[in-house]
Formats: C-alpha cells, structure tokens, sequence
C-alpha cells in the first residue's frame, strides 16, 4: 500500500515542489501505514531516482525509454496506471501543472477514482484522506473526501515546505515502458524551450510585486518595480487586480488564481491584500508591503511595513540597495 507521487521533470532534472510534495506524502503515509512512492518517467531518470529517496521515498518507480523523453498523455498515462496498480496505491498525487493536472485527471478516469484538484494541502483526519482548496476566487474554504478506493489529487506549488535531504539511498523498481512508437497517437516534430530570461516565480527567493497602487501610472510603476525586483536578482510578480487592470501580464500573476509562491522575502508594492492574494503568497518566510493605505490588509501579513507612495519609496531602495551590493 502506497501514496504514489509523479515526480515532474523537465529536461532530466526534477521539479523541485514534485519534493514538497514527496515530503508531504512520506508524513501522510507514516498516519495511514503506507510507504511514500516515487514515479518517475522518462529517458533518463537515473540521478532523479536516487534524489527521490533523500527526499523520503520508501519505494522509487521508473520506466526509462526514448518514447518517454517528452510528455505525451498516452504512454505516461500507461506507465502511471502500471504504478499505481504494482504499488496497490491509496493516492495518485501530481504536481498542479498543465501536465500533471491532464496525467491526474486521466488516471482518476480510468481508475474511477475521486479528483481533487489545484489542491492547497493534504491531510488524514479518522484514516482517510482529506484534500483542501479554496474555491469562488479564494472566497471558500473547501475540504474534499474522497470516496473511491484510489485518491487523485493534483496539489498547487509550494503547498508545503521545501525538505532537506537526508542521506539515503535505495534499489529503483523498473516498469515497462507502455505503447511501442507507432502505437502512440501523439506526436512530437519539434521541441522548443522557452527562454523567457526571467526568474522563475515558483523557484524565486525573492520576489517584487506590484498591484494597483501603480494606478497613476501604470507604465511607470512597474517600471520602477521591475528595476527593483532587477537589483535583488529577483521575479516580477503581480496582483490579479493588476492583471485585470491590463497592467501587466498574466503569467506574473501571485495568488489563488495565479501562482503560489514560497519566497525568503516578498516585498508588496501598492498591494492592498486582498484573500485571494494572501492565499498565493501569504507563505513567504519574510513579507515587506509599501502601501499608502495603513489600513490595507497586507500590513496585517507583513514583517515590516512602509506607509507611502510606492513611486517615491521604490526608488529610493533601488537605489539603495544599488549601492549596497555592488
């Protein structure tokens, strides 16, 4: 018996919250007495295999085939269902992703199975397993109880905290590849990475946000935002206000229907707080808001506060902190 987790990758090397989520699996598992399991899949999992088991997993599954190199729906699909029945799996959890939403919802399909998901923690409450969400734009607290023998659940980045490895290691339980080439419907002519040359916001230590406090003018206020975020090496990130305001696009998006971050600091420029951004970075270890507004709600999250107007204070520590670390 198992909780079974895909553990993503790209390029060869592992997702890092896929070892939240592995971490998370491994407590679950101790509350259920079944063993946390990793599945990886691909062309070579070799050094993801031995990662798995520092990062908790009792048992590591993999199929390695040139088939596998890319995500396709149909043979990754195969190979999961092979996991989830060779390990008499209890849950299927994946990465909240475009991949692994589609891998989990087609797994819980053909297996029947209860589906949660963008899932934001996991939890056992009288031996079964719970999934919570929030739902209406992060306006409702919802737990979901699974009534099928196999729970699926794709769970948002950085529900949980990043674990440290422990010294581990362990024999790699090999499964077939699935459908041969000429029996897999989709097919790949072309693969292109994109190269953004932008920080990650899901991987960022340190992220710089605006929100709607750059109304005046939002060209300029974000401008002076992104300098900032530039000087600490840091992601541009944006309320879902700011998003919809059409200041800037969606992919900077911080919150319940954008990204869930976990940054070392978070600095909030012109952010009121709204729940539904609270919900995506209220994490964060370490949280800076600047706002006109002392009432705003972020003051109530924030570690330090700055009450004034972001097109003079943002500025200002710029460049400040252009000199500092020169």
């Amino acid at each position: 018996m198992a909780i079974l987790v895909w553990i993503e990758q790209h390029e060869g090397q592992a997702v890092s919250n896929c070892w939240e989520l592995l971490a998370r699996a491994k407590e679950l598992g101790g509350e259920l007495g079944a063993d946390a399991a990793a599945l990886l899949i691909g062309s070579d999992t070799g050094e993801a295999a031995q990662q798995a088991f520092a990062y908790g997993a009792d048992r590591v599954l993999a199929a390695n085939a040139p088939t596998l190199e890319h995500f396709r729906l149909q043979p990754f699909a195969a190979v999961a269902e092979q996991a989830v029945e060779r390990t008499a799996a209890i849950a299927f959890l994946t990465n909240a992703s475009i991949r692994g939403g589609v891998l989990a919802a087609t797994v819980a399909c053909r297996r029947s199975a209860g589906i949660a998901a963008n899932a934001t923690d996991l939890k056992v409450e009288e031996g079964r397993l719970i999934a919570a969400r929030t739902i209406y734009s992060g306006n409702i607290h919802a737990e979901i109880q699974f009534e099928s023998s196999l729970a699926v659940a794709s769970v948002r980045p950085r529900s949980f905290p990043m674990p440290a490895p422990r010294d581990a290691t362990g024999t790699v339980e090999d499964l077939k590849v699935g459908p041969n080439e000429d029996e897999i419907r989709q097919k790949i002519s072309e693969f292109r990475a994109a190269d953004t040359g932008e920080v990650s916001l899901t991987d960022a230590h340190i992220i710089v946000s605006g929100g709607r406090g750059v109304a005046e003018d939002p060209p300029k206020g974000f401008e002076l935002v992104g300098e900032l975020a530039s000087t600490l090496g840091a992601a541009l990130g944006a309320s879902r206000a700011a998003v919809d305001a059409g200041y800037i696009p969606y992919k900077h998006q911080v919150g319940q229907t954008g990204k869930t971050v976990r940054p070392d600091l978070y600095i909030a420029c012109g952010i009121s707080g709204a729940i539904q951004h609270l919900a995506g970075m209220g994490n964060s270890k370490i949280i800076v808001a600047i706002n006109k507004d002392p009432d705003a709600p972020i003051f109530q999250r924030a570690k330090y506060g700055i009450v004034d107007d972001l097109f003079k204070t943002v500025p200002a520590l710029t460049a400040e902190f252009s000199k500092r670390l020169k």
